[in-house]
């Protein structure tokens, strides 16, 4: 299962190089389901895998001037006050019983892994529709402010609570709401999903022991793969890939919430 859980981790990588997201989306089930990791520690783990492989991401992408550090700065500042309060108050105030009943019992860790199974079902639906970004210029009006403060909050939440980056909520909100051109939006958002995931695994040092050995080695083999994803993204249209990887992630969902419902 732990070689398995290797080869999945090039291709959390390989994901985030060529989509600028998703990579997450793999990384807390590799973690729970082929390492045997608890879910509370798989969230944080996550955290720095996904924060540490997006920011070597984030580089490529910015020595190729695809990078809008304005833009990451005006929508990381909700992001990561939320990643804040929801790291430190919010994850630690869930008890670790929430329901039992004869038939089944959602401990903590079950309910981390529906939340991210519903999420993983979200995501497929935005990979997987075929959505029309427009290419007119950013207004700038206090409306757009608002929604991406808004944004930057609700994924921070995002971030904090399931350990989960957010790029595949990151990347419509930069090209839909701050016109910028698709692969700017990508390194963009690799650069906010570094900074949300490191500082939300900061955070979580003080109660959440750390495995170091097996996080810096999947890590290594992320990284590997997305420099190998932003060599592919050169060559290949992401976009062109998002439904087929969208499917694979419904699947995912699915699969998790029945296993963790009915299959228990």
């Amino acid at each position: 299962m732990e070689i398995a859980g290797y080869i999945a981790s090039v291709f959390i990588g390989i994901t985030l190089g060529l989509i600028g997201g998703g990579g997450s989306i793999l990384t807390v089930p590799v973690l729970v389901y082929l390492f045997a990791v608890d879910a509370v520690a798989a969230t944080t783990y996550s955290l720095f895998i996904v924060g540490t492989t997006s920011v070597v991401g984030s580089v490529s992408y910015f020595n190729k001037g695809l990078v809008d550090i304005k833009t990451a700065v005006f929508f990381g500042i909700p992001s990561i006050l939320s990643v804040f309060l929801t790291r430190m108050l919010i994850l630690p105030a869930i008890p670790q019983q929430i329901l039992s009943t004869p038939a089944f019992t959602i401990t903590k860790d079950v309910l981390l892994l529906l939340l991210f199974a519903i999420l993983m079902v979200f995501a497929s639906y935005s990979m997987i529709r075929k959505k029309f970004y427009a290419d007119t210029a950013h207004s700038g009006n206090e409306n757009e402010t608002v929604k991406i403060i808004f944004w930057g909050l609700f994924i921070g939440m995002i971030t904090g609570l399931i350990g989960a980056g957010g790029g595949f909520l990151i990347i419509p909100a930069l090209v839909n709401l701050l016109r910028l051109p698709m692969k700017t939006a990508i390194g963009t958002s690799l650069l906010i999903i570094s900074v949300n995931s490191l500082t939300g695994f900061l955070f979580s040092l003080s109660y959440i022991p750390i495995r170091w050995g097996l996080v810096l080695s999947i890590a290594a083999i992320a990284i590997a793969g997305i420099l190998a994803g932003s060599y592919l993204a050169t060559k290949i249209d992401g976009k062109k890939l998002k439904p087929t990887f969208g499917w694979f992630v419904l699947a995912m969902g699915i699969y998790i919430i029945l296993r963790e419902t009915l299959l228990k």
